[in-house]
């Protein structure tokens, strides 16, 4: 049996419709996400001066070695990412929960499991800070204004955007003096 050419109309319409959302979705790339504004927070850890003056030393719990040759262009840079930094982890998700993860920042340098507590001041490897620092996850919502599609029967309203960059865990600096941390004079 053959359908009738109206229906095959608008079945066709349809068809073209869900393809431009189908494209809207698949343009939303990581450059794109990234453009989202970073919701502010304030910061979970109001420390008095008898606290800051505990030292905390993190060292990694497991290693695990890489059979990469290291390149020594990147001495330098690797020097610079392996300091020392003293800073205030905390677990925007979990509140007051430990972070634990895998830090692995050059090819030829071992893979690290870190347990980092959060909420009081530690002293850490540059690149430890910085990857907690870079915990973000993106909130997406349909934008409910604009018209997408629409055919006879029913109408399609919206387009996936990007509204919040969210830190899941941050990593600010802790000093009881001067300090350079992650670019950012304390």
């Amino acid at each position: 049996m053959a359908r009738p050419k109206k229906q095959d109309s608008e079945t066709e319409k349809l068809e073209r419709q869900f393809d431009e959302f189908d494209n809207q979705v698949k343009s939303l790339t990581l450059d794109r996400m990234n453009e989202a504004k970073k919701e502010e927070v304030e910061p979970q850890t109001k420390l008095s001066s008898k606290q800051l003056e505990n030292e905390i030393f993190l060292k990694p719990k497991k290693f695990i070695a890489d059979n990469q040759k290291f390149n020594e262009k990147f001495r330098d840079e690797w020097n610079y990412q392996k300091q020392y930094v003293r800073f205030i982890a905390e677990n925007k998700e979990v509140i007051g929960e430990t972070i634990e993860l895998w830090t692995h920042p050059f090819g030829g340098v071992g893979a690290e499991y870190w347990e980092v507590p959060t909420n009081k001041p530690v002293n850490g490897p540059r690149y430890l800070a910085e990857q907690i620092k870079r915990c973000t996850y993106h909130r997406l919502y349909m934008d409910e204004s604009r018209q997408v599609a629409s055919d006879g029967r029913t109408t399609m309203y919206g387009q996936m955007v990007a509204d919040k960059t969210i830190s899941r865990l941050t990593a600010e600096p802790c000093s009881t003096g001067k300090s350079i941390f992650m670019g950012i004079a304390a």
